[in-house]
């Protein structure tokens, strides 16, 4: 075997080069994935275009943290996994053909999902979001924006037993939410016209649950006037540029519980993706619905682009090996 592999690094502003580096030797006590795909996450857009804190070249594989394959080798140190072993991995240098992950970071998969794309963090990310939001039968729940997340979290409030309320800019999100359980579909269009809407479909009281998952601060601005008093305004979207402001008399006015729904310890990931196990067996998390696009890892950049344009049909992309 070649002791070079093939990896992404991100050589400038939306510049993406593959080079041929050398492969990661595990320490005693990690273990290394041969991967065999990563998702593209929406997080990585940011970093792509260049802003002022982003360092450039990146390392090789940086920014993929949704990878899944077979373990190859392991340090002395390792008893519980074994070459040979399919696992989801929590690490950040997945755009490449090998990557090193420790075993609190990795996640054998099912017998189920042997043939089947698994990008594991994200399912972790969407099933912390969905346990801190604390969605009750018969609720009205918002879920402003609908991309993967959105889409995700539209479907598990619904099979949660929620009324749903989507509201996204495309018609194709707004035809997924349909098809994911949402109740009511809304254009992200005039803000007004939006709340009216979403006050007429509440006989006045508004949601006692929206998520927001869009990341900017419209969105943000609008899910704060969608929540109702008492209510639970969920933070998904990731708000990586910059600095917000928010409409604090209304949030204090209304009592909102403000839920920033992200998590950062690995355990909590690890869980997370364990809990998706049994949802995508039965069916109520569909991966291909949620999973549109494939590409190589020689078509990185196209995927950042397809993320950063949302051409029609488009939800979440992953890029294989």
């Amino acid at each position: 075997m070649s002791d070079l592999m093939r990896a992404a690094v991100i050589a400038g502003p939306g510049a993406v080069c593959i080079e041929e580096v050398p492969i990661p030797m595990p320490g005693p006590s990690e273990i290394r994935v041969r991967l065999e795909g990563c998702g593209v996450c929406a997080s990585n857009l940011g970093p792509w275009s260049g802003p002022e804190w982003m360092k450039f070249p990146t390392a090789p594989g940086a920014l993929g943290h949704e990878g899944w394959g077979v373990v190859d080798c392991v340090g002395e140190a390792v008893q519980d996994y074994h070459p040979g072993d399919r696992v989801a991995a929590l690490s950040n240098k997945s755009y490449a053909e090998y990557d090193i992950v420790t075993p609190e970071g990795a996640i054998p998969l099912p017998e189920t999902l042997s043939d089947r794309i698994f990008p594991g963090e994200a399912f972790g990310c969407v099933m912390n979001i969905f346990r801190r939001s604390r969605i009750l039968p018969g609720q009205t729940v918002a879920v402003v924006g609908i991309g993967f997340l959105g889409a995700a979290l539209t479907r598990l409030a619904a099979a949660a037993g929620a009324k749903v309320i989507a509201i996204s800019r495309r018609p194709y999100a707004l035809a997924v939410a349909r098809e994911m359980g949402a109740v009511e579909v809304v254009p992200l269009a005039d803000h007004g016209t939006i709340v009216d809407t979403v006050r007429g479909l509440t006989d006045g009281a508004f949601c006692p649950v929206v998520i927001e998952a869009v990341g900017k601060q419209w969105p943000l601005d609008l899910a704060g006037e969608l929540t109702s008093e008492g209510g639970r305004l969920v933070i998904a979207g990731y708000h990586q540029d910059g600095l917000r402001t928010v409409d604090l008399s209304l949030w204090n006015w209304r009592g909102l519980d403000i839920v920033n729904a992200h998590e950062r310890e690995a355990s909590r990931y690890v869980t997370g993706m364990r809990r998706a196990f049994g949802l995508v067996q039965r069916g109520v998390l569909d991966l291909d619905a949620l999973f549109t696009h494939r590409i190589g890892l020689d078509g990185l950049a196209t995927a950042f682009a397809w993320i950063r344009d949302r051409p029609d049909g488009f939800l979440k992309a992953v890029v294989t090996m």
